[in-house]
C-alpha cells in the first residue's frame, strides 16, 4: 500500500522481480475512486475492501497485526520500591506494569484463579506463586516467598520472605533490594500468555553477578517451555556469558538466539548483528565491548610483579 499523495493510497501487490507473486487486485466496476489513507496509521480503510473484488484478505492482516501488538509486554529498567502493604480489589491486570507496580496484583490474580504451570514438559504442575518462589530460591536470593492477606477480608496483602531456612519470616522491604527488582521480571515471564513477546530493559539492575547469570537461565526456560519471545536490552556481561555457555552446552540452539551490539559512532546510532556460532563464540566481537579484559589482567599482573620486584 503506497502513498500517491498525503491522503490517497495506491493498492498494489508486490511485483518485484523474484517475488513470485502473480496476484493482481481487481477493481469493482464503476467510477474509479481514489483509496483514502490508512486508519489509525496501520488499518486499511473500508474503501480498500469495497473498491476491489478480491481484497477481503487485507482485513485479516489488520487482525493479525492487532493480535501481535496485543501480545507484546514491556518492563522498564526503573521499577517500583517494595511496600509493606499492597491493596488488591480482585482485578486481574494485563501485565505487571511498566515499572512493575502491578506485580503483586498479578501474583494474587493468578493465585485466585488457581493457575498452575510446570517447569518441564510432562512435569508436575505447581501453583503460580510456587513457580515464582522456585526461581527466587534457584537464583539464590531467598529461601521462601509468600504473599498473604494481612487480615481476612482486609484486601491488604504483604509479601513475606525468608532469607535462609534458619531465618525468621520478614517483609520483602527488609531484604536485599534486588529481590523486589527481579520479582517483576520473573512474574512477567510466567504471567503473560504463551506465545507472547516480552521486552525487558536492563533486567539485571541491582543484581549481583551470580544472579545476573542465573537470570539468563530463567529467560531461556521461559522462551523454551512457554514459547515466549524475549527481547532483552542489557549491559550485563554475566548474562551474556551465560547465554553463550548454554549455546555451547546445547541447552539452546545458536539459531534460536539473535545478538546485536548498539553503538553511537559519529553522532549516529547503529546496530550491528553479532555472529554467534554453535560453540557459543561471538565471531565478530566488537572492540572493547566489555572493556579490555586482557589489558586489565595484564596490568594487574605487571603491577603485582613490580611490587614483588621492589620488595
Amino acid at each position: 500500500m503506497k502513498p500517491s499523495s498525503e491522503t490517497e493510497f495506491n493498492l498494489k501487490p508486490d511485483t518485484a522481480k523474484g517475488s513470485g507473486s502473480k496476484f493482481r487486485f481487481t477493481r469493482q466496476t464503476g467510477r474509479v475512486w481514489a483509496v483514502p489513507g490508512p486508519v489509525k496509521s496501520y488499518a486499511f480503510p473500508d474503501q480498500a475492501k469495497t473498491y476491489f473484488q478480491n481484497s477481503g484478505f487485507l482485513f485479516q492482516f489488520e487482525r493479525e497485526y492487532e493480535n501481535l501488538m496485543d501480545s507484546i509486554f514491556y518492563l522498564g529498567p526503573l521499577r517500583e520500591y517494595p511496600k509493606r502493604q499492597y491493596p488488591w480489589a480482585g482485578s486481574r491486570p494485563m501485565d505487571v506494569g511498566r515499572r512493575g507496580e502491578q506485580v503483586i496484583d498479578a501474583i494474587l490474580a493468578a493465585k485466585s484463579q488457581k493457575e498452575k504451570q510446570n517447569l518441564k514438559h510432562g512435569g508436575r504442575y505447581y501453583p503460580f506463586d510456587a513457580i515464582i518462589a522456585y526461581w527466587l530460591k534457584k537464583l539464590g536470593l531467598i529461601y521462601e516467598f509468600t504473599v498473604k492477606e494481612i487480615a481476612k477480608g482486609s484486601n491488604l496483602y504483604e509479601t513475606k520472605v525468608r532469607r535462609t531456612s534458619f531465618s525468621p519470616e520478614t517483609s520483602i522491604m527488609d531484604v536485599a533490594f534486588g529481590v523486589s527488582q527481579v520479582l517483576p521480571v520473573l512474574v512477567l515471564l510466567h504471567y503473560v500468555p504463551e506465545g507472547s513477546t516480552v521486552l525487558l530493559e536492563q533486567p539485571e539492575i541491582h543484581l549481583h553477578p551470580a544472579v545476573q547469570s542465573g537470570l539468563a537461565d530463567v529467560i531461556i526456560h521461559a522462551a523454551t517451555y512457554r514459547k515466549i519471545q524475549v527481547i532483552v536490552e542489557s549491559h550485563s556481561e554475566h548474562l551474556l556469558r551465560r547465554l553463550q555457555r548454554r549455546v555451547a552446552e546445547g541447552t539452546i540452539d545458536a539459531d534460536d538466539m539473535e545478538l546485536y551490539f548498539c553503538d553511537y559512532p559519529k553522532s549516529k546510532s547503529t546496530i550491528e548483528p553479532l555472529n554467534l556460532n554453535i560453540f557459543g563464540e561471538i565471531e565478530n566481537w566488537p572492540q572493547n565491548f566489555f572493556g579490555n579484559d586482557f589489558g586489565e589482567i595484564a596490568a594487574i599482573r605487571k603491577a603485582a610483579l613490580d611490587k614483588k620486584t621492589v620488595g
